[in-house]
This record gives C-alpha cells, sequence and structure tokens, in this order.
C-alpha cells in the first residue's frame, strides 16, 4: 500500500501563519508538544481503583458501633416545633416507621386545647406508646439532635413514653 498526501489528509492539518509557508505538518503528539509522560501507564487511562481507601484509615470501627442498629433496633424521634409536636419510633435497620402520633393528626387536634404545651407534649407520648405496644415495640433508644437540649417538651415526651410502659434508652453525649 503507497501513502500518499490523500491517505494522510485525516492526520495532518493545514497552518495558516507565515511560518510555514503553507506546508502540511503533523499534528503534535501531546498538548505540549514533547511526550513527557512516557513512563505513564496509558493503556487505561480513564478507569478507577477496585477497591475502596477508607479517609482515614486509622479510624476503626468498633464491633459496638457496627452492632448497635441490630441490639437497639429501635429509636425515637421527637420533633417540636412553634406550632406542633410529632414523634415516631423508626426500626434502624429497615428505616421504617412502626409508630407516629403527632398534635397535628385529626384524632388528636379535636382533643387537646393547644398543640404545643407540655400536656400535648404528654399525651403524644401516651398515645405513641399505645401505638408502639400494637406493634409489638417496648425498648427504644432516643439521642437528641445536635440543636435539642433534653429539657422540657422533649423531655415530657420521652418521660411520657418511659412512663407508659416503653423503656427509652436515652444517650446524652
Amino acid at each position: 500500500m503507497e501513502v500518499t498526501e490523500q491517505s494522510l489528509r485525516p492526520f495532518l492539518f493545514q497552518t495558516n501563519c507565515a511560518f510555514h509557508n503553507g506546508q502540511t505538518v503533523l499534528a503534535p503528539r501531546s498538548f505540549f508538544g514533547v511526550e513527557d509522560y512516557v513512563d505513564d501507564d496509558t493503556s487505561r487511562p480513564y478507569t478507577y481503583q477496585k477497591e475502596k481507601k477508607s479517609k482515614n484509615p486509622d479510624k476503626h470501627v468498633s464491633f459496638k458501633q457496627r452492632t448497635v442498629a441490630y441490639m437497639e433496633p429501635f429509636t425515637l424521634d421527637v420533633f417540636i416545633s412553634k406550632r406542633f409536636v410529632s414523634a415516631s419510633l423508626t426500626h434502624r435497620v429497615t428505616c421504617k416507621q412502626v409508630a407516629v402520633a403527632g398534635t397535628n393528626s385529626k384524632d388528636v387536634k379535636a382533643v387537646l386545647r393547644s398543640r404545643c404545651d407540655i400536656p400535648a407534649c404528654m399525651s403524644i407520648g401516651r398515645i405513641l406508646s399505645e401505638r408502639a405496644k400494637e406493634a409489638d415495640v417496648y425498648t427504644a433508644s432516643y439521642a437528641p439532635r445536635d440543636q435539642d437540649k433534653f429539657e422540657g417538651k422533649i423531655r415530657a415526651v420521652v418521660q411520657s413514653l418511659i412512663d407508659n410502659g416503653i423503656d427509652v434508652k436515652i444517650y446524652l453525649d
């Protein structure tokens, strides 16, 4: 096979500068004009490592951290806004809500005088404990959010749960 300028035309480019005087030249091999990176393995340029490396290799996940979701599967979540109080028991592994109670629901709205005071919080704890017992849940763990303090209305909900037969393990870190 004979190599002609016609067969090389897709691989060549025409310069318009006066320095080259209209000659056809080969394209440079790299962006910088020099192959500096011959030592790099470029056979598979866009592949990533198969194994994930942890960001902190010195960090060790303890046995307790790995098994606490199975040893204490239900967690209590309490949310208090300016107008409403809501609480729920959630299964940690499956992320399913087992029991939910809130002052915004129709059956509770009609009975309560105020939807955000301490008696409302205590009634939410009582209703949640009844619904949890129906779902065969008798223990839960509670860790307050970063901005929440374990006092006042939150304490009233948790104390009401404990008084009505749900064993709540409280983590205050």
